[in-house]
C-alpha cells in the first residue's frame, strides 16, 4: 500500500469512528494471534440456509466453535425469534460456562420485539443479546425506524435490511443510517436474482463506508469471488468486500475488487494494509452471517491470511 493510501486511511479512520455507533465497538484480537481484520467477523447462522442445521447440531457446534483454534474468528451466534424456546432449551442441556453472545433475527414482525427481548433477558445466563437484526418494510419510513429505535435498547447493534432494488432502495439505506442502525446487504441466496451485482454491492459502500458500520449475509461462505459450478451463480467473495471497503475508504477502484477473481492478488493487498487501515475496514464493515465457519477459514488459510 502507498504512503498517500496509507495515511489517508489513517484520517479517515480517525474520522470514520466517531460516526459508527457506540454500540460498536471496534472487533479485538481474537485467540493464537487472529488479525484485527478478521476477529469476530463470521457471524454464526447455522441454523439459516443452505445450512439448516438443527438446532442441537448447531449450539454443540457453536460452543465447541468457541475454545477451538480459530475461536476469534467467530463472531455472534443468530437465531430466530421464533426459535428462542428452543435454543434455551439446548442451551440448558448444554450448561455453557459463558453466556452465548446473541444475534436475535425477527422474523415475527416488529411487534414481536418487546416479547423476544424479554424472553433473552430472562436467561442472562444463557444468553447476552449483542445484536438484532430485521428486514424492513418495502416503505421503510421514519416512523418504522423510531419503533425499531424504541423497542431496541440503545447498548444493542440494530440491523435494518431494506429491500433491495433501484433508488428506493439506496433511499432506504440512507434512512437506516440516518436513524442509527446498521444497514445489511443480502449478497446471495437460493435464486439468481438474491444476488446482487458488482455495481449494486458498489453503490451499497459508497453511502455506507467511513459513515456508519454495516452487515452483511447469505452468499459469502468464500472468500473470493467465483461461479458455483452446480447452480452457476456468481458468489461474492468476503475478501473482495473487505477490499472493496478499504477502498472505498482510501478513494481507490472499488467495483474492479469487487469482481477481482484471483485470490493472490486480493491477499497481497490486505498484507498491505496498515494496522489503522484494518481497523478502519472493519469500522465499517462489522461482519457478516455463514452457515459454515471452517470454510472462510479455510480459505484465509490457503491465502495465507491465518
Amino acid at each position: 500500500m502507498s504512503a498517500y493510501r496509507t495515511s489517508l486511511f489513517s484520517w479517515r479512520y480517525a474520522t470514520s469512528v466517531s460516526a459508527v455507533s457506540s454500540a460498536a465497538p471496534l472487533p479485538v484480537p481474537g485467540p493464537r494471534g487472529i488479525p484485527p481484520l478478521f476477529a469476530r467477523l463470521v457471524d454464526d447462522a447455522a441454523l439459516f440456509p443452505p445450512g439448516n442445521a438443527p438446532m442441537p447440531d448447531a449450539v454443540r457446534t457453536h460452543l465447541s466453535g468457541r475454545v477451538g483454534g480459530n475461536a476469534g474468528v467467530m463472531g455472534l451466534f443468530l437465531c430466530q425469534a421464533s426459535r428462542l424456546p428452543e435454543l434455551i432449551t439446548e442451551l440448558v442441556k448444554a450448561k455453557p460456562a459463558e453466556p452465548v453472545e446473541l444475534s436475535l433475527v425477527i422474523d415475527t414482525g416488529l411487534g414481536g420485539v418487546p416479547k423476544a427481548l424479554s424472553i433473552v433477558e430472562s436467561r442472562a445466563e444463557l444468553l447476552v443479546l449483542r445484536m438484532v437484526e430485521m428486514p424492513a418494510p418495502a416503505d421503510v419510513d421514519d416512523v418504522w425506524l423510531e419503533r425499531v429505535n424504541e423497542f431496541v435498547p440503545e447498548d444493542v447493534i440494530r440491523v435494518v435490511e431494506p429491500r433491495r432494488g433501484g433508488q428506493e432502495w439506496l433511499d432506504g439505506i440512507r434512512r437506516v443510517v440516518g436513524h442509527g442502525s446498521w444497514p445489511k446487504i443480502r449478497c446471495g441466496g437460493l435464486s439468481r436474482e438474491a444476488f446482487p451485482s458488482v455495481d449494486e454491492v458498489a453503490d451499497f459502500l459508497a453511502i455506507v463506508a467511513g459513515v456508519t458500520s454495516f452487515k452483511a449475509t447469505a452468499g459469502l461462505h468464500n472468500a473470493v469471488r467465483h461461479t458455483d459450478h452446480e447452480t452457476g451463480f456468481e458468489h461474492h467473495g468476503f475478501l473482495n468486500l473487505l477490499v472493496a471497503t478499504g477502498r472505498v475508504l482510501s478513494g481507490g477502484d472499488v467495483r474492479a475488487a469487487l469482481g477481482e477473481t484471483d485470490g493472490a492478488a486480493l491477499a497481497e493487498e490486505i498484507k498491505g494494509f496498515s494496522d489503522d487501515a484494518a481497523r478502519a475496514v472493519r469500522a465499517s464493515f462489522g461482519s457478516y452471517g455463514s452457515c459454515s465457519l471452517s470454510e472462510p477459514v479455510e480459505d484465509l488459510e490457503g491465502l495465507g491470511l491465518l
